[in-house]
């Protein structure tokens, strides 16, 4: 199993924190992981972006030309990375930032996932979980992970902080599942 991804949107949108989760589920998991994060000006606004890969086998190279998957939180990030997915590959939209148009993915050699995170992530209450609906989208469709190593990080990360941070955020992860799941 080799999965290369590309997380990208608006800083602020928690595209490194969908990473870095990614990244700590894969070690869990005894997978070989990398996580390149692109810091600069989109820490203001603009778009951030990190890429991730996990595998079976030993990796040569962090650097991603051309992703199994893409994640875009926002519209310049799809028009920004959506040609660099693989023929046969996926992308995971968020469809409360971008209209889930046909005119919106050009391609239609690639598999489209449309899933409204923060329209998800106000129906439970806070709009900061929107990313970890997006994990559970990508979780789900993909199953490049197990949701029980998924849950365990999420865990970790808010272990000491308040326990209905870790409730929230798992309810946000399934619920991504679901939608996908449909």
């Amino acid at each position: 199993m080799r999965k290369e991804v590309i997380m990208a949107g608006f800083g602020g949108q928690g595209v490194m924190a969908i990473g870095k989760n990614l990244v700590k589920a894969g070690m869990e998991e005894g997978y070989e992981v990398t996580w390149v994060p692109s810091y600069g000006p989109e820490m203001r606004g603009g778009t951030s972006n990190c890429s991730v890969i996990i595998s079976d086998t030993r990796i040569g190279t962090p650097l991603i030309e051309h992703p199994t998957e893409l994640i875009a939180m926002n519209r310049p990030s799809l028009a920004k990375f959506e040609n660099e997915v693989q023929s046969g590959g996926s992308i995971f939209i968020n469809s409360s930032t971008v209209s889930a148009e046909v005119e919106d993915v050009e391609r239609n050699d690639v598999t489209v996932y449309y899933i409204p995170c923060d329209d998800i992530a106000n129906e439970l209450g806070n709009n900061k979980v929107g990313n970890m609906v997006m994990l559970g989208a990508y979780i789900g469709a993909t199953e490049a992970l197990k949701v029980s190593t998924i849950e365990n990080m999420i865990e970790h990360i808010f272990e000491g902080k308040n326990p209905e941070l870790v409730k929230l955020n798992i309810e946000a992860l399934h619920r991504g599942i679901e939608h996908v799941k449909k």
